[in-house]
C-alpha cells in the first residue's frame, strides 16, 4: 500500500461491475468484497467501467493509501500487512492452513481462468470484462485475452487435451481435499472466517453464478453438496444480508479522482440532481473517448505484432470457434 501523511479514511473498494446476481462478478474482485464483509468494516464499493484488461483491479483505497492488486501479495495482504483488517492472526502460521490456501489459489484458480477464456463460449468474459466497450474493440480485446491465457497455460493444438484434462483433475482433487476438510463445519479452522474462506466462497460464488450450466468446473463443484451448502449460508449472512444495510455507505465518486488509482469510476447508482449528473458524464464521455482511442491502437499494435509471429497459426487455430458471441 501506498502511505501517505493523513489519517486513514474510509476504505473504498474498486472493483469490476456486478453481474450475475453477484456484487462483483470479477473473480479476482469477488475474494477482497467478502473478506472485507467478513472484517464488518464499512466500506464503499465503486466500479471501474472501462479498464477490462487492468490488473490493478481491484485495489483498496484508505485516505492516501492505495492498495493495488498486482503488488505486493495482493490487496488482501497489504490490508493485513497495513494493520487495517487481518482475519488470519492465529493460523496463517499453520502448515495445513497454508497448504490449503495455496491449493485454492493454483489449482482452483486456474480452472476457473480455463473455464472462463477456453473452456466455455465465452460469454460469461465478455458480460463481465467488455459489454461495456464498443463491440468491436470487446471482441479483439477477449481474442487477445484467449491467446495469453494459452500462452500462460502452454497450451498447443498438440497438448490441449492432456492439459484441459490436468486441469480438471487437479480441481478435482481440490473439491475432494477441502470437502474432507471442511464436513459439516461454518468455516476451515478454527470456526471463524479467515482470507481463506473469501478467496475460497468467491471461487464457489463466481463458479456457481457466473459458469454456464454445461461448465465441467461447475459440475464438478455441484458433487460435493457440503461445499455448496458452505457457501450458499455465508453468502445469505454476509453478502445478501449486508446488501440492503447501511454498513457500507456510497461515496462521491469526485472524492476518488485525486487519488493514486484510475479515474475513470462509476459509484452505486445513487439520486443526484440532474445538472451534477450531467457534468460528470460529460466529463466522463470525453475521458472514454480518449480511452478507446488508445486501446485501438495497442490493438492494432498487438494484431500487427501477432500476425509475423511464426507460431500464431499453431496458437490460435481454435479462436473463432472460442469467440463465437451471439
Amino acid at each position: 500500500m501506498e502511505h501517505g501523511t493523513g489519517e486513514r479514511e474510509g476504505l473504498t473498494l474498486v472493483a469490476r461491475k456486478p453481474c450475475f446476481g453477484l456484487p462483483t462478478a470479477c473473480p479476482n474482485c469477488l475474494p477482497v468484497y467478502i473478506y472485507l464483509r467478513f472484517s464488518k468494516i464499512p466500506f464503499n464499493l465503486e466500479f471501474n467501467l472501462i479498464h477490462p484488461d487492468s490488473d490493478q483491479i481491484p485495489f483498496v483505497e484508505s485516505g492516501d493509501r492505495v492498495a493495488y492488486n498486482n503488488e505486493k501479495g495482493g490487496v488482501i495482504q497489504n490490508l493485513k500487512e497495513d494493520g487495517i483488517v487481518d482475519l488470519d492472526s492465529g493460523v496463517s502460521g499453520l502448515p495445513e492452513w497454508v497448504s490449503t490456501k495455496a491449493m485454492i489459489e493454483s489449482w482452483l484458480a486456474d480452472a476457473v481462468m480455463y473455464e472462463l477464456w477456453l473452456g466455455s463460449d465465452g460469454k460469461s468474459a465478455h458480460k463481465i470484462y467488455y459489454s461495456d466497450l464498443p463491440w468491436p474493440i470487446g471482441k479483439i480485446l477477449y481474442f487477445k485475452q484467449v491467446h495469453a491465457v494459452k500462452q500462460l497455460f502452454g497450451i498447443t493444438s498438440d497438448n490441449a487435451e492432456n492439459r484441459e484434462e490436468e486441469i480438471y483433475s487437479r480441481a478435482s482433487l481440490a473439491y475432494d481435499a477441502l470437502s474432507s476438510r471442511l464436513g459439516e463445519e461454518s468455516f476451515f479452522f478454527e470456526n471463524r472466517p479467515t482470507s481463506l474462506d473469501a478467496v475460497f466462497l468467491g471461487h464457489v460464488l463466481f463458479t456457481l453464478h457466473a459458469l454456464p450450466e454445461t461448465s465441467v468446473l461447475r459440475s464438478k463443484l455441484l458433487g460435493h453438496a457440503n461445499l455448496v451448502k458452505y457457501a450458499e449460508n455465508l453468502k445469505m449472512e454476509y453478502i445478501d444480508a449486508s446488501s440492503s444495510s447501511s454498513s457500507a455507505p456510497q461515496s462521491d465518486p469526485s472524492s476518488s479522482a485525486a487519488r493514486n488509482g484510475p479515474s475513470y469510476w462509476r459509484s452505486k447508482p445513487k439520486s443526484k440532481p440532474k445538472k451534477e449528473k450531467s457534468e460528470e458524464e460529460k466529463k466522463f464521455r470525453r475521458r472514454a473517448k480518449y480511452f478507446l482511442a488508445t486501446q485501438l491502437v495497442a490493438v492494432l499494435v498487438f494484431l500487427s505484432l501477432l500476425g509475423g509471429s511464426d507460431d500464431a497459426d499453431v496458437d490460435l487455430g481454435d479462436d473463432d470457434d472460442v469467440m463465437g458471441f451471439d
